[in-house]
């Protein structure tokens, strides 16, 4: 037992023992460290750059300029590009991070399995089991690889992001936390949705780019059809004069015609394009307007589905009363009979 401890220390102090295997796992390990230092470093800076010329980009926008020349086809370009900007540069420094981490992962499987082949273990076995293991895991957990690709296909295309009001599906709202699993959406009503990404067939998102309010307007069947379309074109241009909503409407409204017909009523469709999610509080507001605007021109939003009944209620108290109450005359009561139901109708 001293003989072969003693061997052994005496092989351990030679330096044909450190420059065997000793020195190739040093060097593999330190080749495996610098491997995943440089990588991660061209990675983050690949990715630094893209972002960082996103936010020149965003720096050097001048949106005066940009509307002086709104008639050149780059125009729309230039007019999403602050937003655009961001978003792209926050998504390429989520692809960064998620690319940093696989490489690290990479990297250290395989110096492992190169040091282990050079402390002579039998890797044969072991990537045997690792393989059956892998096929198990793979069919028991599926739809979580299915979701972590979702997720970043959707980081990486720029389906959506934190803030962005979206519909996915059976959840809709605003987006609070975007992961590679699972993106968190609150409802208008306050619930908090989870979905998975794997799950996630379809994405309409409300607040990339520019936004759209699209008002259907009524007046009744007997107006000017033109008049009216250029009082509720004034009201519009009035809105978007207002030094509050100066910043918030883009380009100046549009009515885009007669979009219905009814028996009652003609629908006029006005649209006025927005920055993104002011959408609905345009709307609003220009609602309030055509409502005071149509008011004072006399204009009121007709009444859909009114019903008079005519002559029936008269000849009803008659049969029930045998004849007309004492002291009223027939056709008073005939027309009361008429306004009566003329309200009830209207309520309806």
């Amino acid at each position: 037992m001293d003989r072969v401890d003693i061997s052994t220390l005496e092989r351990l102090a030679t330096p044909a023992f450190w420059l065997d295997t000793p020195l190739r796992v040093s060097l593999i390990l330190l080749g495996g460290f610098l491997a995943n230092m440089v990588l991660r470093m061209v990675i983050k800076r690949v990715t630094g750059k893209i972002a960082d010329g996103e936010t020149a980009k965003l720096d050097k926008f001048d949106p005066v300029a940009a509307r002086k020349n709104s008639k050149d086809p780059r125009y729309w370009l230039m007019q999403d590009s602050p937003i655009a900007a961001v978003r792209r540069a926050q998504r390429s420094k989520t692809i960064g991070s998620v690319l940093r981490s696989i490489t690290t992962i990479v990297l250290a499987t395989l110096t492992i399995l190169m040091v282990l082949t050079e402390l002579n273990f039998n890797l044969g076995p072991l990537l045997a089991s690792a393989g059956i293991a892998g096929v198990a895991i793979g069919f028991g957990a599926q739809t979580l690889v299915k979701d972590y690709l979702s997720g970043l296909f959707m980081v990486a295309e720029d389906q959506y992001g934190i803030g962005d009001v979206v519909d996915l599906g059976e959840a809709s709202g605003t987006v609070e936390s975007v992961g590679l699993r699972v993106t968190q959406v609150r409802a208008v009503d306050g619930t908090l949705w989870h979905v998975r990404n794997g799950e996630i067939l379809r994405v309409g998102n409300s607040s990339q780019g520019w936004a759209r309010a699209v008002l259907d307007i009524p007046v009744p069947y007997d107006s000017d059809v033109e008049k009216v379309s250029e009082l509720i074109l004034k009201t519009a241009m009035e809105l978007r004069m207002d030094e509050d909503n100066r910043r918030l409407i883009l380009d100046d409204p549009e009515v885009w015609g007669v979009e219905a017909l009814t028996g009652e009523s003609v629908v006029i469709r006005l649209a006025i394009r927005t920055k993104p999610l002011e959408q609905w509080a345009i709307a609003r507001k220009m609602r309030a307007r055509l409502k005071a605007a149509l008011a004072e021109e006399g204009l009121r939003i007709p009444l859909l589905n009114q019903t008079v009944i005519r002559g029936s209620a008269p000849s009803a108290a008659a049969a029930q009363g045998g004849g007309t109450p004492q002291g009223e005359d027939p056709a008073q009561g005939e027309d009361a009979a008429v306004a009566d139901q003329a309200e009830v109708g209207s309520k309806h």
